[in-house]
């Protein structure tokens, strides 16, 4: 059988002028996954369309095309073309579980939740000849027996971090911003995998540098002490040290970590029910954290009901203040399904669906204490006030010896300063030559011992560390 597998960019990503970095990250881990399900007979083609250009002249019989809200139109444009050359077209992931009816109306299949329970049986149906157009995750979801992602379906050169990971799905809180909530609806909204089975991902990844991607690789504490510990084993039978630290993630050689600060007010906080972040100490955990040799890449949404025009410059100069390394902003968007799209629905604030603009840097609906316009403007003015080099040494200034200060001044100068010859290297083909310079700047200022792995991240929730609310994690190993 032949199956082309699409993850479709947006349409900055394609931008012949510009390619930001962070869309040459990580590879599809997600498609990688239901390719692992075919049969070796299979003739597979996975595209992501972020880091190449799609070739849409050939005629595979199953097209599988992942959907997101910001990408759903191309997606929506690809499935189109597909399903006028006879292919049988399926349709997966967060949109399409939020707007299941909207999709079905491009797809001959639709998934919705979590495919790891519905493609299997999706491929017994296809290659009897009957297969439906909707599949629905059941309510007991699991992760056990989930075979190994087919990594050699994907570009490594094409990547900054090829080595990324995925051990846990979804998130045991229940903030109302948040897509999970649709997404797992119906069945388990938090699971992870057998640790063995987790630590057998990881032996099987090359090199130094590994990546989690889960929304919440702490969640479920018993897991993660497992998981640290397997880790910390393997690097000591690696290298015949033992690791003597009290904090286990660092002791398997946590690097960063993305923590989801998101706002510092509470009562903005208590509305959008991120009640795991109230009563924490944010400068106490990001002072463990940087004790440890871990820098942070910081997380904060803009636009809440509480926030007015001096949102913006209190962020900033806080997060400043507190030495994060890095830091993402985001205008708060109101995603399908979500419990905050209907409030703001409700009360007439929502201006649009185009859902291209759904992308957390437009305003998409009526701030309740500034305009739209004032929105936007100051989440810019944001990022070029954290980046600007004025900052960059103020927040290396906070480190309390010369080591840290540079490590921090390097990761923070080298993400955003650095834009024009990251461009570069994504023209050519050439992102991945990046990597040693991340791993040497990552692997320098750390207490630990022998061993080493990093963590750095997009989402997470909780840590060892008093009131953070972490989730990528990046981890980097010594060399055999």
């Amino acid at each position: 059988m032949r199956v082309k597998m699409i993850l479709p960019a947006l349409t900055e990503a394609r931008s012949p002028l510009f390619r930001p970095i962070k869309y040459s990250l990580f590879p599809p881990l997600g498609l990688a996954t239901l390719a692992a399900y075919l049969s070796t007979d299979d003739e597979i083609m996975l595209q992501d369309e972020h880091v190449e250009r799609l070739d849409l002249d050939d005629d595979p019989e199953l097209v599988v095309i992942q959907v997101y809200i910001t990408n759903a139109s191309r997606a929506y444009r690809h499935a189109d073309h597909y399903r006028r050359r006879g292919a049988h077209v399926c349709l997966g992931g967060l949109h399409v579980t939020s707007l299941p009816d909207e999709a079905a109306g491009h797809a001959d299949t639709i998934f919705l939740g979590p495919g790891e329970d519905t493609w299997p049986e999706f491929l017994r149906d296809f290659r009897a000849g009957r297969p439906k157009a909707r599949y629905v995750a059941p309510v007991h979801r699991t992760l056990e027996g989930l075979p190994p992602i087919r990594r050699d379906l994907i570009k490594r050169h094409l990547y900054l971090v090829p080595n990324s990971l995925v051990v846990s799905r979804g998130c045991p809180h229940r903030c109302d911003f948040c897509y999970k909530e649709a997404f797992f609806e119906g069945g388990r909204s938090f699971y992870v995998q057998k640790v063995d089975d987790a630590l057998a991902e990881i032996e099987r990844l090359p090199g130094k540098h590994l990546y989690f991607l889960d929304d919440h690789l702490f969640g479920d504490r018993r897991f993660a002490s497992m998981l640290f510990d397997g880790m910390k084993r393997s690097e000591e039978r690696r290298v015949g040290k033992e690791c003597r630290s009290r904090a286990k993630p660092v002791q398997a050689g946590l690097r960063s970590l993305f923590v989801g600060f998101e706002n510092l007010d509470a009562n903005n906080l208590r509305e959008h029910a991120k009640v795991q972040n109230l009563g924490r100490d944010y400068g106490a955990a990001i002072r463990r954290l940087h004790e440890h040799g871990v820098m942070v890449n910081g997380s904060f949404v803009f636009g809440m009901d509480e926030d007015g025009p001096d949102v913006f410059s209190k962020t900033v100069d806080w997060a400043v203040g507190q030495g994060i390394e890095t830091a993402t902003f985001h205008v708060m968007t109101p995603y399908p399904s979500t419990g905050l799209f209907h409030r703001i629905e409700k009360e007439g604030r929502l201006k649009h669906r185009d859902w291209d603009l759904y992308d957390t840097r437009h305003a998409v609906f009526e701030p309740a204490r500034m305009s739209g316009e004032v929105l936007e403007r100051g989440y810019w003015r944001a990022y070029r006030d954290f980046y600007s080099w004025r900052n960059l040494f103020a927040g290396a200034s906070t480190k309390s010896s010369l080591a840290p200060a540079v490590r921090h001044f390097a990761y923070a100068a080298g993400w955003k300063k650095c834009e024009p010859l990251w461009h570069l290297l994504i023209r050519f083909h050439q992102v991945a030559r990046g990597l040693p310079m991340l791993e040497r700047v990552l692997g320098g200022g750390a207490r630990m011992g022998a061993g080493t792995t990093r963590r750095s991240g997009a989402k997470g929730r909780e840590n060892n560390a008093p009131g953070v609310e972490p989730g990528e994690m990046a981890v980097d190993r010594p060399a055999a």
